[in-house]
């Protein structure tokens, strides 16, 4: 294909379909099949042909921002009442002890007359109210002013409050509310360069255990519009409620926004919010709230208090299982939790790659997790593509089984591109283990990512600071060891082994956490260590060689069928073959010898 040719298809492109290639159609009999697949990102252009497999990229911006953002979505202004009732403003204010003459210049609300549906003893009907205008016009939160009823004119997106921190020349705190009557509440008594926002819709609805279901990760996208002011602030506190869904609130912001930079505050018994304290002890209360505030997490040192919650919990619950794998013969081996380190080894052409794929498609499709994929051996369409054939169960390509249709397809792929993010490094620079946790980061705040696979380790330059191979390998694992505990994710680190032997038949010995080229702290950091094998019958067997909490599974070995079509994997119908005792299993003092 040459570049006119390709220039000049382009430029007329003005939809997301199939078309001509410019490169194979005219040395192909099918000389009009329409083999080439463009596709609209933001403003780019992603070209790939399905028969010649020519691809790539117009008006790539080189920063890999610009590919982990989705197209920008226009946001509609709406109708707001441009007269306002400043009586009714301050009245309702009042009650809840803020002053309106002291917020009134930073935030804007206004007043009119809303329908409200009934509910319980109340009414249905128009009623006065008071709205939290959101953005230029793009939303107003409506409650009513004699009850606690609320409605909404638009889409609340954005953080209540944020424009005066982007108007501002420095920024010392930032300070993030559940709610505008804790929004206002706050900003008063902060000092000079502290800014009081809201989050647009509270607290999440769907809470086990204080996190919050990854159903519910599409309502965060706030966090990565904000992402211009809360990067370049240094400290972020955290005034959600004092009850589960506001704890779980409170942990999916740090989550996202990063841990190190978040402080919470402490409220008295009596208080679940920030206005609460204000009507129980007054604005001095507030402001020793804010000061007050204490860093997440603390710096090293901790008492019981900390973790009395979580100890109460696994008192009445239990130690908890992982997630289901999707497959049962794994789920005996393992299961899956957020914040652990998963190491996973197999010699070349095992199907370790395509085993975690599947891992990822079955935990998205059944619990709506999303991922980050630095697979630096698999071009992101061709990535793609394998992905579309686990999901759809059909093949993407043609061949000896009817692939997809345009329409299947389509489908896979826009269910393809709300849970699945990749790291692709353009630049042509080698990739370092902090431009991939870097990036990661970008994709927990921008989507609420779960999970992150980074395929494989010997694609990652090392450390020009470690004096030998083995310390950069055990200081990059304790890094990512560090950062799925602060994220709240579950990392997959694919390493190859060393050149195994083989046996008089020609086996090759299934290679475990001590086989990894370069060093032992592959094994030693592992929370899940797991080989994907095929044996001489061509099975793949699935060994799990550690598992650092025996609640979570145990060391042992599956074998599992594997589609060739559609890269599928799924049960056999056997029996899993624990290697050793359950409790053996779990003592990080028992060696891989002494296993197995």
């Amino acid at each position: 294909m040459s570049t006119l040719d390709l220039e000049s298809l382009l430029e007329n492109v003005t939809t997301s379909s199939r078309y001509v290639c410019p490169e194979c159609a005219p040395k192909r009999k099918k000389k009009n099949e329409k083999t080439l697949s463009v596709t609209f990102e933001g403003d780019d252009l992603i070209y790939y042909c399905h028969h010649c497999n020519v691809s790539g990229r117009k008006n790539n911006q080189p920063h890999y921002e610009k590919y982990i953002e989705k197209p920008e979505t226009k946001v509609r202004a709406i109708s707001v009442p441009k007269q306002v009732d400043e009586t009714d403003i301050s009245t309702f204010l009042n009650r809840r002890g803020i002053e309106y003459s002291a917020v009134k210049d930073k935030y804007r609300v206004v007043t009119g007359n809303r329908y409200f549906r009934g509910h319980g003893d109340l009414i249905a009907g128009e009623v006065q109210a008071i709205g939290f205008v959101y953005g230029n016009d793009e939303a107003v939160k409506w409650r009513s002013l004699e009850d606690k009823r609320f409605t909404q004119d638009g889409a609340a997106r954005t953080l209540w409050g944020i424009d005066n921190a982007r108007r501002a020349s420095e920024i010392d705190a930032i300070i993030i509310t559940e709610g505008e009557i804790d929004c206002l509440t706050v900003a008063p008594a902060l000092p000079e360069n502290c800014y009081a926002m809201s989050v647009p819709n509270g607290a999440p609805q769907r809470v086990s255990n204080r996190v919050v279901d990854a159903t519910e990760d599409t309502k965060f996208s706030y966090i990565w519009d904000a992402k211009d002011v809360l990067s370049e602030c240094d400290k972020i506190i955290l005034v959600t409620d004092n009850d589960e869904a506001g704890e779980a609130l409170r942990e999916e912001l740090a989550r996202r926004i990063g841990r190190a930079k978040c402080y919470s505050v402490i409220y008295p018994d009596d208080c679940k919010d920030a206005n609460d304290v204000l009507k129980a002890y007054g604005m001095d209360a507030v402001r020793g709230l804010i000061d007050s505030a204490e860093a997440l997490p603390l710096e090293g040192v901790y008492q019981v208090d900390d973790y009395r919650q979580e100890v109460q919990q696994l008192y009445q619950n239990g130690m908890v299982g992982g997630l289901s794998t999707g497959m049962h013969s794994i789920d005996k081996l393992f299961t899956v939790v957020q914040g652990q380190l998963s190491i996973v080894t197999g010699i070349p052409g095992s199907g370790k790659s395509e085993f975690i794929d599947q891992l990822m498609v079955n935990l998205a499709q059944k619990y709506g997790w999303k991922f980050a994929v630095a697979s630096f051996e698999n071009p992101p369409a061709l990535h793609i593509a394998k992905l579309a054939e686990k999901i759809a169960g059909k093949p993407f390509f043609d061949g000896p089984t009817q692939k997809m249709s345009e329409a299947e397809a389509s489908t896979t792929l826009d269910y393809i591109h709300e849970h699945f993010m990749f790291l692709e490094q353009r630049t042509g620079e080698a990739a370092t283990i902090d431009s991939v946790l870097d990036r990661c980061q970008q994709a927990v705040m921008r989507m609420g990512v779960r999970g992150l696979v980074i395929d494989p380790y010997n694609y990652i330059a090392q450390s020009q600071k470690a004096d030998n191979e083995h310390q950069g390998i055990n200081d990059m694992l304790t890094r990512l060891v560090a950062f799925a505990r602060a994220q709240g994710i579950h990392i997959w680190f694919i390493a190859h082994p060393a050149k195994m032997p083989t046996d008089s038949e020609g086996r090759t010995a299934v290679p475990k956490g001590m086989n990894i080229s370069g060093s032992a702290s592959f094994f030693a950091k592992a929370d899940l260590g797991i080989t994907v094998h095929r044996n001489k019958n061509k099975d793949v067997e699935v060994h799990c060689w550690k598992v650092r909490f025996k609640w979570l599974g145990q060391v042992g070995k599956t074998v599992l069928d594997y589609d060739i079509p559609t890269g599928r994997y799924s049960d056999q119908v056997i029996d899993v073959d624990v290697d050793i005792p359950s409790e053996l299993t779990r003592s990080h003092h028992e060696t891989e010898k002494e296993w197995y």
